[in-house]
Protein backbone atom coordinates (compact mmCIF):
# COMPACT_ATOMS: atom_id res chain seq x y z
CA UNK A 1 0.00 0.00 0.00
CA UNK A 2 1.57 3.27 -0.84
CA UNK A 3 2.07 5.31 2.41
CA UNK A 4 1.98 9.48 0.95
CA UNK A 5 4.53 11.74 3.82
CA UNK A 6 4.34 15.43 3.40
CA UNK A 7 7.20 17.07 4.95
CA UNK A 8 6.12 20.81 5.64
CA UNK A 9 8.04 23.51 3.70
CA UNK A 10 8.41 26.81 5.28
CA UNK A 11 12.15 27.36 4.19
CA UNK A 12 13.81 26.36 7.62
CA UNK A 13 15.56 23.13 8.23
CA UNK A 14 17.83 20.31 5.91
CA UNK A 15 14.46 18.74 5.25
CA UNK A 16 16.16 16.59 3.00
CA UNK A 17 18.41 14.74 5.68
CA UNK A 18 14.31 13.50 6.91
CA UNK A 19 13.17 12.50 3.59
CA UNK A 20 15.92 10.32 3.08
CA UNK A 21 16.10 8.88 6.30
CA UNK A 22 11.96 8.12 5.72
CA UNK A 23 12.69 6.59 2.25
CA UNK A 24 15.62 4.62 3.65
CA UNK A 25 13.10 2.82 6.50
CA UNK A 26 10.15 2.67 4.14
CA UNK A 27 12.84 0.22 1.90
CA UNK A 28 13.82 -1.56 4.95
CA UNK A 29 9.89 -2.08 5.27
CA UNK A 30 9.72 -3.05 1.95
CA UNK A 31 7.05 -0.64 1.56
CA UNK A 32 6.38 1.75 -1.15
CA UNK A 33 6.66 5.63 0.37
CA UNK A 34 6.12 8.38 -1.49
CA UNK A 35 7.61 11.79 -0.37
CA UNK A 36 6.52 15.56 -0.85
CA UNK A 37 8.36 18.56 0.49
CA UNK A 38 5.87 20.82 0.05
CA UNK A 39 4.03 24.06 1.66
CA UNK A 40 1.25 23.21 -0.34
CA UNK A 41 -2.04 22.65 1.62
CA UNK A 42 -4.07 20.81 -0.48
CA UNK A 43 -0.70 17.78 -1.20
CA UNK A 44 -0.08 18.30 2.88
CA UNK A 45 -3.96 17.56 3.38
CA UNK A 46 -3.93 14.65 0.76
CA UNK A 47 -1.27 12.77 2.70
CA UNK A 48 -0.84 9.92 5.13
CA UNK A 49 1.10 11.39 7.39
CA UNK A 50 2.59 14.88 8.05
CA UNK A 51 5.89 15.74 9.85
CA UNK A 52 6.81 19.21 10.93
CA UNK A 53 10.89 19.98 11.34
CA UNK A 54 12.16 23.19 11.68
CA UNK A 55 15.63 24.48 12.90
CA UNK A 56 16.69 28.72 13.60
CA UNK A 57 15.10 31.24 14.85
CA UNK A 58 11.40 30.80 15.74
CA UNK A 59 10.71 34.04 15.27
CA UNK A 60 12.00 33.88 11.50
CA UNK A 61 9.94 30.35 12.04
CA UNK A 62 6.55 31.55 12.64
CA UNK A 63 7.00 34.28 10.47
CA UNK A 64 7.47 31.51 7.60
CA UNK A 65 4.38 29.61 9.52
CA UNK A 66 1.77 32.11 9.43
CA UNK A 67 2.51 33.62 6.10
CA UNK A 68 2.09 30.41 4.31
CA UNK A 69 -0.98 29.40 7.06
CA UNK A 70 0.56 26.54 8.24
CA UNK A 71 -1.01 26.89 11.12
CA UNK A 72 -4.83 26.22 10.30
CA UNK A 73 -3.39 23.30 7.71
CA UNK A 74 -1.36 21.41 10.84
CA UNK A 75 -4.98 22.21 12.76
CA UNK A 76 -7.11 20.34 9.77
CA UNK A 77 -4.82 17.66 9.88
CA UNK A 78 -5.55 17.29 13.26
CA UNK A 79 -9.10 17.02 13.23
CA UNK A 80 -8.16 14.91 10.25
CA UNK A 81 -6.49 12.75 12.92
CA UNK A 82 -3.58 11.92 10.24
CA UNK A 83 -0.13 11.23 12.37
CA UNK A 84 1.92 13.95 12.98
CA UNK A 85 5.77 14.35 13.77
CA UNK A 86 7.14 17.40 14.77
CA UNK A 87 11.26 17.83 15.06
CA UNK A 88 13.11 20.46 16.88
CA UNK A 89 11.95 23.59 16.33
CA UNK A 90 9.00 21.81 14.80
CA UNK A 91 8.23 21.12 18.22
CA UNK A 92 9.03 24.20 19.53
CA UNK A 93 7.09 25.86 17.20
CA UNK A 94 3.56 23.94 18.59
CA UNK A 95 3.68 25.38 21.99
CA UNK A 96 2.52 28.42 23.11
CA UNK A 97 5.27 31.04 23.46
CA UNK A 98 9.13 31.04 23.12
CA UNK A 99 10.91 33.42 25.06
CA UNK A 100 13.58 33.64 21.74
CA UNK A 101 13.17 36.97 19.99
CA UNK A 102 12.40 39.02 23.27
CA UNK A 103 9.23 36.53 23.30
CA UNK A 104 6.98 35.16 20.23
CA UNK A 105 3.72 33.67 20.34
CA UNK A 106 4.22 29.93 18.68
CA UNK A 107 0.95 27.74 17.72
CA UNK A 108 -0.16 27.18 20.84
CA UNK A 109 -1.64 23.67 19.79
CA UNK A 110 -0.09 22.32 22.87
CA UNK A 111 0.24 24.29 26.11
CA UNK A 112 3.73 25.09 27.05
CA UNK A 113 6.59 27.82 27.01
CA UNK A 114 9.84 27.71 25.26
CA UNK A 115 12.86 28.61 27.49
CA UNK A 116 16.71 29.83 26.75
CA UNK A 117 19.53 27.16 28.30
CA UNK A 118 21.55 30.75 28.81
CA UNK A 119 18.63 31.70 31.34
CA UNK A 120 19.81 28.48 33.11
CA UNK A 121 23.70 29.07 32.99
CA UNK A 122 25.27 26.14 35.71
CA UNK A 123 24.24 22.32 35.93
CA UNK A 124 24.38 20.51 38.69
CA UNK A 125 27.52 19.90 39.02
CA UNK A 126 27.99 24.23 38.90
CA UNK A 127 29.64 23.92 35.64
CA UNK A 128 28.53 26.45 33.10
CA UNK A 129 26.57 24.95 30.23
CA UNK A 130 27.63 24.71 26.85
CA UNK A 131 25.00 26.72 25.00
CA UNK A 132 23.86 25.01 22.69
CA UNK A 133 23.19 21.97 23.81
CA UNK A 134 24.80 19.55 21.25
CA UNK A 135 25.29 15.85 21.36
CA UNK A 136 23.70 13.00 22.45
CA UNK A 137 21.98 12.17 25.43
CA UNK A 138 19.56 9.40 26.91
CA UNK A 139 15.97 9.82 26.58
CA UNK A 140 13.80 8.01 29.59
CA UNK A 141 10.09 7.40 28.31
CA UNK A 142 6.76 5.15 29.17
CA UNK A 143 7.01 2.67 26.86
CA UNK A 144 3.29 3.16 26.33
CA UNK A 145 3.44 5.08 22.91
CA UNK A 146 3.45 2.88 19.63
CA UNK A 147 6.61 5.37 18.26
CA UNK A 148 8.09 3.96 21.23
CA UNK A 149 7.58 0.69 20.00
CA UNK A 150 10.84 -1.85 20.37
CA UNK A 151 13.07 1.24 21.64
CA UNK A 152 15.27 0.68 24.95
CA UNK A 153 14.47 3.25 27.79
CA UNK A 154 17.44 5.53 28.03
CA UNK A 155 18.43 5.27 24.58
CA UNK A 156 20.74 8.32 23.25
CA UNK A 157 19.33 10.20 20.48
CA UNK A 158 21.08 13.71 19.00
CA UNK A 159 20.13 16.89 20.26
CA UNK A 160 21.37 20.48 18.88
CA UNK A 161 18.84 23.46 20.52
CA UNK A 162 19.49 26.74 22.51
CA UNK A 163 15.94 26.89 23.34
CA UNK A 164 14.03 24.13 25.10
CA UNK A 165 10.89 22.73 27.01
CA UNK A 166 11.07 22.83 30.86
CA UNK A 167 9.36 19.98 32.38
CA UNK A 168 7.40 22.35 34.50
CA UNK A 169 5.98 24.23 31.35
CA UNK A 170 3.34 21.28 30.10
CA UNK A 171 0.28 21.50 31.06
CA UNK A 172 -0.93 18.52 31.57
CA UNK A 173 2.23 16.87 32.58
CA UNK A 174 0.76 13.95 30.84
CA UNK A 175 1.59 14.70 27.53
CA UNK A 176 5.18 14.82 28.36
CA UNK A 177 6.74 11.84 25.91
CA UNK A 178 10.29 11.81 26.67
CA UNK A 179 12.84 13.72 29.39
CA UNK A 180 16.36 14.43 29.17
CA UNK A 181 18.52 15.92 31.00
CA UNK A 182 21.26 18.92 30.96
CA UNK A 183 21.33 21.63 33.81
CA UNK A 184 18.00 19.78 34.58
CA UNK A 185 15.72 17.61 33.37
CA UNK A 186 13.48 19.00 30.40
CA UNK A 187 11.02 17.92 27.57
CA UNK A 188 12.68 15.52 25.03
CA UNK A 189 9.21 14.96 23.35
CA UNK A 190 5.61 15.58 23.99
CA UNK A 191 2.56 13.58 22.69
CA UNK A 192 -0.99 15.07 22.19
CA UNK A 193 -3.60 12.85 20.15
CA UNK A 194 -2.20 12.10 16.77
CA UNK A 195 0.93 14.49 17.08
CA UNK A 196 4.18 13.35 18.53
CA UNK A 197 6.75 15.89 18.76
CA UNK A 198 10.51 15.73 19.95
CA UNK A 199 13.04 18.17 20.41
CA UNK A 200 15.75 15.72 19.17
CA UNK A 201 16.54 14.65 15.98
CA UNK A 202 15.32 11.19 15.32
CA UNK A 203 16.72 11.30 11.53
CA UNK A 204 20.48 11.79 12.93
CA UNK A 205 19.82 9.35 15.80
CA UNK A 206 21.43 6.29 14.23
CA UNK A 207 19.39 3.30 15.54
CA UNK A 208 17.45 4.32 17.75
CA UNK A 209 15.60 7.53 15.89
CA UNK A 210 15.48 5.40 12.68
CA UNK A 211 13.07 2.98 14.52
CA UNK A 212 11.36 5.64 15.81
CA UNK A 213 10.91 7.22 11.78
CA UNK A 214 9.51 3.03 11.22
CA UNK A 215 6.95 3.26 13.85
CA UNK A 216 6.17 6.75 13.07
CA UNK A 217 5.28 4.97 9.17
CA UNK A 218 3.33 2.31 10.97
CA UNK A 219 1.34 4.40 13.58
CA UNK A 220 -1.93 5.12 12.70
CA UNK A 221 -2.72 8.57 15.00
CA UNK A 222 -5.13 7.20 17.55
CA UNK A 223 -3.39 5.01 19.55
CA UNK A 224 -1.12 6.79 22.12
CA UNK A 225 -1.63 7.96 25.50
CA UNK A 226 -4.67 8.37 27.15
CA UNK A 227 -6.46 11.29 27.06
CA UNK A 228 -6.04 13.56 30.35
Amino acid sequence: MLNKIAIIDYGMGNLHSVAKALDHVGKQKEEKVEIFITSNRRIIEDADRIVFPGVGAIRDCMAAINRLGIGPIIDDCIDAEKPILAICVGMQALMTTSDENGGVDCLDIISGRVENFANRSLDDQGKRLKVPHMGWNEVSFDAGHPLWANIKNLSRFYFVHSYYVPIVAINPTSQIAGRTQYGESFVAAVAKKNIFATQFHPEKSQSAGLLMLKNFLEWNGTEGYPEP
